[in-house]
């Protein structure tokens, strides 16, 4: 009976001594809880690195969507940030870039480290052990001290008490200008509607005004070299004041003399255009004709009208009457020249009579008297 005693003395030494050691290195939250999570079998462990860390402690839980799946078994300081390390449940399963935030239970409830998911961005590879969450991915829920020290702010010194002057004044200005109110609120409402049917215009507007300081922006050093010379340009105008003045007066003059000459003139020049008139008539009616006469030019001697009817492919047939006789080509060729009526008296000599009279060249005879086209009209030298 006296060495169950002593035995129980001695486990309970034992315990009370382990207890005081580890309250001695760092205090309870130093010695790890039976029945947390994060302990069993498969269990992982990563980090965190966080930029406040509020109350939380080591052995301070671990949740995803609400669920306890860890703890915190480390904090330590990593440079101007802490370093938490974490134990997680085998079975939680979380993207390489998931969140670490540190929230709270309740409203006086305790804080943990809350794990999830990324909003922003999709989910990329899976968290294991050794993984770490920077800080980039990190944050805090705010706290309740932080939430009533923004509404103490807010109820102090954020302006809340001069609400009710504030609606005061309103209501004073208002007061029976309710009819031109109910007005301007309807006005505004039809101009924001206008505005929306233009939406497309104005954004249209906005971004030509943008092309165009665009292209003002591209042509920065043609608008700088403009303005630095405009100046001179102005001076050279300014020098050329009473030059500009006197051709101002100069041209007043000529839009006067110009004015009476028509003036004086309008008469003659009304008659000369009705005049005008029946010329350009003619010319038009003339039109068809003058049309067929050029483009007979091109096509000279065969009219282009008529080609089709004697050229059928790639050949003619032509039937010619040649008249060969000196006196045909005297009169055709030599008229006019210094061998005029040469071959014709060599064709008169051969004893042939020309075919045609009266002749230039048969002086003396009876149907001329010389050259007709030279020598003077006689009432008897016959038709």
């Amino acid at each position: 009976m006296m060495s169950r005693k002593l035995i129980r003395f001695a486990v309970l030494t034992a315990a009370v001594s382990v207890v005081l050691s580890g309250c001695g290195a760092g205090g309870l939250n130093s010695v790890p809880l039976p029945g947390v999570q994060g302990e069993g079998s498969g269990a992982y462990t990563v980090k965190a690195q966080m930029p406040d860390v509020d109350n939380i402690e080591q052995n301070s839980r671990v949740r995803v969507d609400d669920v306890t799946v860890g703890n915190v078994t480390g904090i330590e300081r990593e440079g101007w940030h802490a370093l938490v390390t974490m134990k997680l449940n085998a079975n939680v399963v979380l993207p390489a870039n998931a969140t670490a935030k540190v929230g709270q239970t309740s409203l006086l409830g305790s804080q943990h480290i809350e794990l999830s998911a990324p909003k922003d961005v999709p989910p990329e590879g899976r968290l294991r052990d050794g993984s770490v969450i920077p800080l980039s991915s990190a944050g805090a829920y705010p706290t309740t001290e932080q939430t009533l020290a923004a509404i103490s702010l807010l109820l102090n010194g954020g302006g809340l008490g001069n609400v009710q002057d504030i609606t005061q004044a309103f209501s004073t200005a208002f007061t029976g200008r309710e009819a031109d109110l109910r007005s301007l609120i309807e006005q505004l409402d039809k101009f924001i509607a206008y505005n929306n049917d233009q939406k497309q215009d104005i954004i249209a507007a906005a971004e030509s005004l943008n092309a165009l300081v665009g292209q003002f922006a591209a042509q920065k050093p043609v608008v700088d070299k403009a303005l630095r010379t405009i100046p001179d340009a102005l001076a050279v105008l300014s020098d050329q004041r009473n030059q500009l003045a006197d051709a101002l007066t100069q041209l007043g003059k000529f839009s006067a003399l110009a004015a009476d000459s028509v003036n004086q003139t309008k008469e003659s020049l009304v008659a000369e255009l009705k005049n005008v008139g029946p010329v350009l008539e003619s010319l038009a009616n003339a039109g068809p004709a003058l049309t067929r006469s050029l483009s007979f030019l091109t096509t000279y001697p065969f009219p282009k009208e008529t080609i089709t009817n004697w050229m059928r492919g790639d050949y003619a047939n032509l039937t010619l009457i040649v008249d060969a006789t000196l006196s045909r080509l005297d009169s055709g060729m030599m008229t006019g020249t210094r061998w005029e009526c040469d071959l014709t008296w060599l064709e008169l000599q051969w004893g042939r009579t020309i075919g045609q009279l009266p002749s230039p060249c048969t002086s003396g005879n009876s149907y001329t008297q010389g050259n007709p086209l030279t020598m003077p009209y006689h009432w008897d030298q016959g038709p």
